[in-house]
C-alpha cells in the first residue's frame, strides 16, 4: 500500500486560507491576486517537495478521479483521502487556535452568487484543473520539470476567475477544514458535488481527446 501525503492538504489550508485571513485582518492587504498566488505557490512547492514520495496528493477529487480513470490504485484511494480530510481539518484547527475571532470564516468558502451558478463555476474551474494535472501526470510527452509550476499556475487563474464568487475550492477537503473550524457550512455542499464532478470531468475529457498511437516522449503540434 502506497503511503499517503502527510504534509500537503495541511500545508495548502495552512498558508493559503491563512492568507484568506490574513488579509480579513489587515485591511485587504493581500487582495485576491496575493490570495491567489499564495494557493498556487504553495501547490507548486508542495508538488515538488512530495510528488516523489506520495505524488503530492492533496486533493480527494483529484484523487477520485485518478481512481477513476486507473491512474491511482483503488485499494490506496480511502486512505489517501482520509488522509487529506484529517490534514484540512488539522490546518484549520490551527487556524482556529490562532484566531479565536474567526476572521472571514477562517477561509472557508462561501459563494456570493447564487447556488446554480456557484456549482457551475466549481465544475468547470476544477476541470480546466483536473485537465491540466492529467497532461503533465500521466502523459509522458507533458512530463517536466514544469510540471508542478502549470499546475500551481492553473490554481491561481482559476482562483482569480472565480474567488470572489465562490471561493474557488477546487478541493473538498479545503473547504471541509475551515468549515469544519469555523462552523460555516452555508451551501457546503456545492465544494464537495462540484470539485469531485469537475474533476472527473476534465479527466475524461483528456483521455477522451488524448492523441492515440502517439509514443511516450513524442511531440505532436497542435
Amino acid at each position: 500500500m502506497r503511503r499517503p501525503n502527510l504534509l500537503g492538504t495541511f500545508a495548502l489550508v495552512f498558508a493559503g486560507c491563512g492568507a484568506v485571513v490574513t488579509n480579513a485582518t489587515e485591511g485587504g492587504a493581500l487582495g485576491l491576486t496575493g490570495i491567489a498566488a499564495t494557493f498556487g505557490l504553495i501547490v507548486m512547492a508542495m508538488i515538488y517537495a512530495t510528488g516523489h514520495l506520495s505524488g503530492a496528493h492533496i486533493n480527494p477529487a483529484v484523487t477520485i478521479a485518478f481512481t477513476l480513470t486507473r491512474h491511482f490504485p483503488a485499494r490506496d484511494a480511502a486512505a489517501y483521502i482520509a488522509a487529506q480530510f484529517v490534514e484540512a481539518t488539522a490546518a484549520a484547527l490551527v487556524l482556529l487556535a490562532a484566531w479565536r475571532t474567526k476572521p472571514a470564516f477562517l477561509g472557508a468558502t462561501v459563494p456570493t452568487v447564487g447556488a446554480g451558478t456557484a456549482l457551475l463555476y466549481e465544475v468547470l474551474l476544477t476541470a480546466i484543473l483536473m485537465f491540466v494535472i492529467m497532461a503533465v501526470a500521466t502523459d509522458t510527452r507533458a512530463v517536466g520539470a514544469g510540471a508542478a509550476i502549470a499546475i500551481g499556475g492553473t490554481v491561481v487563474l482559476d482562483i482569480l476567475i472565480g474567488g470572489q464568487l465562490t471561493g474557488a475550492s477546487l478541493n473538498p477537503a479545503r473547504s471541509f477544514g475551515p468549515a469544519l473550524a469555523a462552523g460555516q457550512w452555508q451551501d457546503f455542499w456545492i465544494f464537495v458535488v462540484g470539485p469531485v464532478f469537475g474533476a472527473c470531468l476534465g479527466a475524461l475529457t483528456y483521455g477522451f481527446i488524448r492523441t492515440p498511437g502517439v509514443p511516450p516522449g513524442s511531440a505532436s503540434a497542435g
